[in-house]
């Protein structure tokens, strides 16, 4: 049977990719040097115009020309005067020099001159049009209600005019968000290379932020790997994510708990049910903190599969059934299907194998619906192996053969190694050992690529018992040696240094939450 289910614990991290998260928006306050000439009594308007008169060093915002360019333009469009425009607050002189350019206005004066001349702040400070990032974030709602009625082409067509009017307007915090979502929704459709290059341009515009603005790209880079078949780069930048999130003592509780969240895949594929349980634990403990109902049905989906992995089947299914109360009330389509998914995995897992074919027939058919045909290959990778334990060989080897044209090296090298273990088996069991063998090789060279050791050892004592059959006992020997050293090489049995936990909790704290149930599943 397939080993784990292989891509669900990253995908759920898709759903997670198109949420609006938090990146970092706003900017510091620029402090002013007030002057006093002397005078008994100077307005807070005339001080914010000797402020604004002074020239201000350019701290990375738009330059004192641009703004006062702008300036003039709305106020001649407008048909006032600098000494209307100025008003009771500020002097005909002060507009003048702003808008010649020779001097950066303050923040109040700008504020105050956007309300005379009914503009938005940004609107006069960044150049940004009224209402454009209302717009904007209309246009990506309305790209993930394409992209879940399976107009994915449309909903990428739409993502691309957004991201060009955002840049357009230089806007690089929404840039950043788009081509987060273009990732993900490309991601979903099988194109790991380009979706990566997104998460990565995505980066690229936040590279001077705040670490928690550039979580989300991180995270979808991290994906784009795991489902790649890099399992252990894919690890290692979540890892080190968080631990540079931590170390830096004022962790972000919403990036945090993203991050563990995506971790347990990873942690799973290379056999560390301790650490991926030590994930699922803290990811918890940082739901309270949280308030996006959607992040916290995605950490629900993450641990089920870890409770899965460990076992306790009833709590991972609790567990998801939370996920799956969110997405029928945000009618997510496509984050459903994850959850027939990963519920058809549970009753396999208890040899339910009727009720399994039912929830991943469903799965399979909501994701095809929504375009996430990448996934619903893998899903189908699963039904084949529950009709082969039905005993409907002829079918599940049918229904193997055309998904293996969508996965392979670097593009679901996982589920393409089980595909082949699979094929292995039934080729095996009707006496067809030469194709046998060719499955089972192609299998373990995956496996290696991906470096899922326990899958890896697995196959090659399947090797190693097909050649003993056949009397070949040295490359039986052989095939189990490889097992064994690929399990036992350094960087297989520990992934080094665990991350860095969270600061620690002031005792205050670490008391009301001691006085909060403990949540079964995570102890």
């Amino acid at each position: 049977m397939v080993p784990r289910v292989a891509g669900f614990l990253l995908t759920n991290d898709i759903t997670a990719l198109t949420l609006s998260v938090n990146i970092g928006r706003g900017c510091p306050q620029r402090k002013t040097l007030q002057q006093v000439r002397g005078r008994s009594a100077v307005s807070h308007r005339t001080q914010d115009e000797k402020e604004g008169a002074m020239t201000v060093p350019d701290t990375g915002q738009e330059r004192p020309d641009q703004i006062g360019a702008r300036l003039q333009r709305l106020r001649t469009e407008r048909g006032l005067t600098q000494r209307a425009l100025a008003g009771p607050g500020y002097t005909a002189a002060y507009v003048s020099t702003v808008e010649s350019g020779k001097a950066r206005p303050s923040d109040a004066a700008l504020r105050y001159f956007a309300e005379r001349l009914d503009v938005s702040y940004e609107e006069l400070a960044a150049g940004v049009p009224a209402g454009l990032r209302t717009e904007i974030r209309d246009g990506l709602a309305e790209a993930n209600q394409l992209t879940d009625a399976g107009r994915g082409a449309e909903a990428e067509a739409l993502l691309h005019d957004l991201i060009g009017r955002a840049a357009e307007h230089d806007l690089p915090d929404l840039v950043a968000e788009l081509r987060a979502t273009l990732g993900s929704f490309l991601l979903r459709r099988g194109a790991l290379v380009d979706g990566r290059e997104q998460f990565e341009q995505a980066e690229a515009l936040l590279v001077d932020r705040p670490l928690p603005a550039r979580v989300r790209a991180i995270r979808g880079r991290a994906t784009a790997h795991y489902l790649a078949g890099d399992v252990r780069y894919s690890c290692y930048l979540l890892e080190t994510t968080i631990s540079e999130l931590n170390g830096g003592g004022l962790p972000d509780p919403a990036s945090l708990m993203l991050l563990y969240a995506a971790v347990i895949g990873p942690y799973l594929e290379l056999g560390a049910l301790e650490r991926a349980t030590k994930a699922a634990t803290l990811a918890l403990d940082l739901a309270s903190s949280v308030t996006d109902p959607l992040a916290i049905a995605a950490l629900h989906r993450s641990v089920a599969r870890t409770l899965a992995a460990g076992g306790r089947f009833a709590e991972a299914e609790a567990s998801l059934i939370k996920a799956q109360e969110v997405y029928q009330q945000w009618e997510i389509r496509a984050e459903l299907a994850q959850c027939h998914w990963m519920r058809g995995y549970l009753h396999a897992q208890h040899d339910r194998l009727a009720d399994a074919e039912t929830e991943l027939r469903t799965a399979a058919e909501m994701l095809r619906a929504a375009g996430s045909t990448f996934f619903a290959v893998q899903v189908e990778v699963e039904l084949a192996d529950v009709r082969w334990r039905l005993g409907h060989v002829a079918e599940a080897a049918e229904l193997l053969m055309p998904l293996l044209a969508g996965l392979g090296p670097g593009h679901g090298a996982v589920h393409a190694a089980a595909a082949h273990r699979l094929l292995g088996l039934i080729r095996e069991h009707s006496e067809n050992l030469d194709a046998a063998e060719g499955h089972y090789r192609t299998a373990i060279e995956l496996q290696q690529e991906a470096d899922v050791t326990g899958d890896l050892a697995d196959t090659s004592r399947l090797l190693g018992d097909l050649l003993d059959r056949q009397g070949r006992t040295r490359e039986a020997i052989a095939a189990y040696r490889n097992g064994l050293t690929q399990l036992t090489r350094p960087g297989t049995t520990t992934l080094g240094p665990t991350p860095l936990p969270p600061p620690i909790i002031p005792a205050t704290a670490a008391t009301d939450r001691d006085r909060r149930p403990q949540t079964s599943s995570t102890r």
